[in-house]
């Protein structure tokens, strides 16, 4: 079945057609829920309240850019809802922002599952706006609009949670360098 034909029949709300599309997309949406979730179990959570959101606004989609992008985007923002009512962003004076330059040295590679659990043990506000800005390239300003924050908050929070990254890079280089002595 077509792409086409699949939203069609998911806004006509046909459960077989709805699993289909859950099936091409639940691995990908699922790695984006993954980003902005504390841990595994809160990201199914994220996205099974995406998948009911995607169901019910499914035939909002005006074929404006792409379905997978559209899909994405309801998962960012069905996470973002979920910290919007737990108030975990702090207001941060613009003025009293530092920017911290944050550069690792060393030649090793740092597996990927360790980034991530660095990154999902980040506080709330600091991981959501790192991966908003770093791993899905919104503008300071889109973000503060999306959190409804203000852009220093926005900077701040992706200057503290650089700050974290670093912190727990080095300490994992200097394990892995006390190993290899």
């Amino acid at each position: 079945m077509g792409l086409k034909k699949l939203i069609q029949k998911c806004s006509e709300n046909d459960t077989k057609a709805q699993g289909e599309l859950y099936h091409l997309y639940s691995r990908v949406l699922f790695s984006v829920s993954l980003k902005y979730s504390r841990n595994y179990a809160e990201a199914e959570d994220n996205l099974q309240d995406a998948f009911v959101t995607i169901f019910k606004k499914i035939a909002q989609y005006q074929a404006k850019g792409s379905f997978e992008g559209w899909l994405k985007r309801i998962v960012i923002n069905t996470a973002l809802q979920r910290y919007r009512k737990q108030d975990v962003f702090e207001i941060i004076d613009e003025e009293k922002i530092k920017n911290p330059s944050v550069e690792v040295q060393g030649d090793e590679d740092i597996p990927l599952d360790y980034l991530l659990s660095c990154i999902q043990k980040l506080p709330d506000r600091y991981r959501l706006v790192f991966n908003l800005y770093v791993m899905d390239g919104y503008s300071h300003k889109d973000i503060a609009e999306m959190l409804t924050i203000s852009t220093g908050t926005s900077k701040s929070n992706l200057a503290r949670a650089r700050l974290i990254l670093k912190e727990n890079i080095e300490q994992y280089l200097t394990q892995l360098n006390s190993q290899s002595l």
